[in-house]
């Protein structure tokens, strides 16, 4: 090649076009701030991260070690697998669910790579372009994302302390008629921290029934209840097919296992397995593998039991920081469990304009717009407080508050 070929401009690229999802498809906003919080001189709240000191890394890794030593498990666990999942697990996973009144039978669990894969398969088989979907007013952001994806008409209803208002609900089911699909976080629900009302749980599935929608329930912080009785879960109130449940080992074991499931229905189950063929074909043999393993000896009960005081320390922690270092007019949810509180600035503060300020303080947060479906309110930042000790997290909210007030 001579050298004013090898010289010679490049062509421009393509002009990719894209398809039309794409563009009702945003960046996550949480994804984007950690960029920022990998940073270790940053004191960041921002992530949806468990304590990872208390991840049971040596049982794990014990349980891989032995899945390798075993002849048949150690090949077997490197080969192809069935897309519906890993029978063992599927049966721990369905007895492990009864305990707690679920009646669900292990043909009746999907394992996905994560629950945010269940939320994924869960659009894909019943939403196409135009259909309406009820979020809580705000929702998981990523749940919002995803859905978003499959260009649905959103609809919000209002929640409190006692989680989704079922009441405005049932005005809005009147006013547009049943959604397509219902998605709720009954259990610490992200990005709030509360937690959906017995009373409510009950209405929602009756509602459900009634009108004949969907109620997708994602429930990863279930078991991380440090204050409070255990509620029943939607599915285990429903006896007419209407509840798909999400959850996940992410949360309780290592969130680097990408581990979930979907229990629900056969009928919903196994069009969500085909989807599941054309996605992934299978979630992961050796993470299924050992896992399953795992839970033939590990404590898992206990291992929460052990979890449950450290993360009541640190939300306390967090609380009692709130209370000490924020300015006047600020308030807060207090959760029973799961790993965020959510916080209304003062004074009109819009928290993505406070955030670059913040990090200049070396402390991070999520501001909370993105997870609002529709109207958007600023003022409201999301907070994580799994992932730090106590000493850090007083510091971090001291420095917070300096810069809030700071701002007024």
């Amino acid at each position: 090649m001579s050298a004013d070929a090898m010289s010679a401009p490049l062509p421009p690229p393509p002009a990719y076009r894209l398809s039309q999802r794409m563009s009702r498809m945003k960046t996550s906003a949480v994804r984007e701030i950690l960029k920022i919080a990998e940073r270790p001189d940053i004191l960041s709240f921002a992530g949806g991260l468990p304590a990872p000191e208390l991840f049971p890394k040596d049982a794990i890794a014990k349980a891989f070690a032995e899945t390798f030593a075993s002849d048949a498990d150690g090949r077997s666990a490197l080969q192809y697998s069935t897309t519906e999942g890993f029978a063992p697990l599927r049966e721990w996973i369905a007895g492990h669910l009864a305990r707690k009144g679920q009646n669900v039978h292990a043909d009746q669990v999907l394992i996905t790579s994560g629950s945010q894969q269940g939320l994924d398969l869960a659009g894909k088989i019943l939403l196409d372009p135009g259909d309406l979907v009820v979020v809580e007013d705000p929702s998981y952001l990523a749940a919002l994302q995803t859905f978003g994806g499959y260009e649905v008409e959103f609809a919000t209803v209002r929640s409190d302390d006692a989680g989704m208002d079922t009441d405005d609900l049932t005005a809005l089911i009147k006013k547009k008629g049943p959604p397509k699909l219902l998605y709720v976080i009954p259990n610490f629900q992200n990005p709030k921290g509360t937690t959906l009302s017995l009373e409510r749980r009950k209405a929602l599935v009756r509602l459900a029934q009634e009108h004949r929608f969907v109620i997708l329930e994602d429930d990863p912080y279930g078991e991380l209840r440090f204050k409070g009785v255990h509620l029943p879960s939607l599915a285990s109130l429903d006896d007419q097919g209407v509840v798909v449940s999400l959850s996940t080992f992410s949360k309780t074991l290592a969130p680097g296992l990408r581990l979930g499931w979907v229990t629900g229905p056969k009928a919903l189950l196994k069009p969500m397995t085909i989807a599941k063929q054309a996605t992934d074909l299978h979630t992961a043999t050796l993470a299924q593998r050992a896992t399953a393993r795992l839970l033939e000896t590990f404590d898992y009960a206990g291992h929460i039991q052990a979890l449950m005081p450290i993360y009541a320390q640190r939300a306390n922690a967090m609380l009692d920081a709130l209370k000490a270092h924020m300015p006047q007019g600020t308030q807060w949810t207090r959760p029973d469990g799961g790993m965020f509180l959510w916080v209304e600035l003062p004074g009109g503060l819009d928290a993505a304009k406070l955030l670059p300020l913040a990090v200049e303080q070396k402390v991070a947060f999520v501001p909370g717009a993105p997870f609002f479906a529709n109207d958007q309110k600023p003022q409201f930042m999301r907070l994580n407080y799994s992932n730090r000790p106590p000493e850090l997290i007083v510091e971090g909210m001291k420095r917070l508050g300096s810069v809030i007030s700071d701002a007024l």
